[in-house]
């Protein structure tokens, strides 16, 4: 049996840093775009298994440190050179690197004449004696022969498949899971056809039907905590930042402040009740909406950040309070009922409490027998405590007091010789002055009381 060439290159997968779960995803969707019998974009031949690797072109006994990194070769040069588009590096005796201005973004600091750099070898120019350079982590127009797992590329998105995007590199297809899409999950895919995304190589098969398979997790997860940490040196209590609704929680929802997770709990969200439970958060919030927010509280060993909504969007208790008086009768809506009374809504955000001694002039044994939820009354207010946000109102002040009755009931009250059910004397009946009352104030008059036990 042969031994193959050493120069044939074999099948670099990079599948060692994905996991059992992700790995049957590709596959799944690999034979799903296989049934299709699409033809490879570009040119549409087969691929040599020996393609012309830059490796190949460069010259025997290359000095100086080198490292490779996910099939990419890492080297330290000094810099001898800053021009106005080009970076001359020196890794070595006759061994010069150039590095290209354009990949550093306005406001880099560019590295020092004289300073060590860390480059990435793209590719050995002999004609010029050159080692073309990139820093590392950047997006380099991508060509077959150099694809390798962990390169950072940049792929236009053709369509949408069976578990995932299809994309366009180096004029040939690639593949990209949804779960590698986005750190959150995307619900519709096709929002980004036609678009360029930075990705990271994941996997190339350089034979068949040369399958490329992209990441874009990966370089969301770097600029988070990139942005994270930048935020954390800037960020205070009592700030007001903008982020967006990342995930509902039954108990509170999270907010993405540009690379950093922070928690609004139902407590903070609304100055209204909340329920616990994710169907009473999404009633404020839902999910991609953009919010203004209150830092509350920071704890970074814990690794933990409080925010706020109610706190940046004003107490409407405050306002309200201001317009109801002392007195004052108003219409509310009954929100809710409790053992010891009925709460009653004034205004968006401003509750009263009904006693349960404040319903009605007769004893209620039960809320619920007086007042339903939803229903509306006529209240007046009693006492209004600003301090403690809370309004004491009653119902029963608005109505009529009961007439009178004297053995109405029936009951072992009524008085010996009053028919059952017979109404007594009212008031002014009582206190009519009549002859015989006369008489008996005139015969008082006469009788002489004595104190004492004698």
């Amino acid at each position: 049996m042969n031994s193959p060439s050493p120069d044939a290159p074999t099948p670099d997968t990079g599948s060692s840093s994905l996991s059992p779960e992700v790995l049957a995803e590709i596959d799944a969707a690999m034979k799903d775009m296989d049934q299709k019998n699409q033809p490879v974009m570009g040119r549409g031949v087969v691929h040599d298994p020996k393609p012309n690797l830059a490796s190949s072109a460069r010259p025997a006994g290359t000095r100086g440190p080198r490292v490779v990194q996910a099939g990419r070769e890492h080297r330290i040069g000094k810099i001898v050179s800053v021009g106005p588009s080009d970076i001359f590096l020196e890794f070595g005796p006759k061994e010069l690197g150039v590095l290209s201005r354009v990949q550093f973004a306005e406001g880099d600091e560019l590295p020092a004449v004289g300073s060590e750099f860390e480059v990435v070898i793209d590719k050995f120019e002999s004609g010029e004696g050159l080692f073309l350079c990139s820093r590392p982590g950047q997006v380099q127009k991508a060509a077959w022969e150099q694809l390798e797992p962990g390169q950072v590329v940049e792929a236009r998105v053709t369509g949408v498949s069976k578990g995932g995007l299809e994309l366009e590199v180096a004029e040939h297809k690639a593949f990209m899971p949804a779960s590698q899409v986005s750190i959150d999950r995307v619900p519709d895919l096709s929002v980004f056809v036609g678009e360029k995304l930075k990705c990271k190589i994941t996997r190339v098969e350089r034979v068949g039907r040369g399958n490329i398979v992209l990441s874009r997790r990966d370089i969301l997860d770097e600029e988070r905590r990139s942005n994270a940490e930048k935020i954390k040196s800037t960020l205070t209590e009592g700030q007001t930042v903008e982020g967006t609704v990342r995930k509902i929680m039954p108990f509170g929802a999270f907010i993405d402040i540009g690379g950093l997770d922070g928690l609004v709990h139902i407590s903070d969200l609304t100055y209204d009740r909340v329920n616990f439970g994710e169907k009473f958060v999404e009633k404020y919030v839902q999910e991609g909406q953009r919010v203004q927010a209150r830092v509350l509280k920071i704890d970074w060993e814990n690794n933990r950040l409080s925010l706020g909504l109610k706190q940046v969007q004003g107490d409407p208790f405050v306002t309200a309070a201001e317009a109801i008086t002392e007195s004052a009768e108003l219409n509310g809506k009954v929100v809710r009922v409790a053992e010891f009374g009925a709460f009653v809504e004034l205004a968006p955000g401003v509750e009263g409490l009904v006693h349960i001694s404040e319903l009605d002039h007769k004893r209620i044994a039960k809320v619920e027998d007086a007042v339903k939820v939803d229903e509306i009354v006529r209240v007046k207010v009693l006492k209004i405590d600003r301090d403690n946000r809370r309004v004491s109102l009653s119902i029963k002040a608005l109505k009529p007091m009961p007439e009178v009755s004297i053995g109405g009931g029936g009951g072992p009250s009524d008085r010996p010789g009053r028919k059952r059910g017979e109404q007594g004397r009212n008031i002014e009946e009582i206190t009519k002055v009549t002859p015989a009352l006369r008489r008996l104030r005139e015969k008082s008059k006469n009788v002489n009381f004595k104190g004492g036990l004698g």
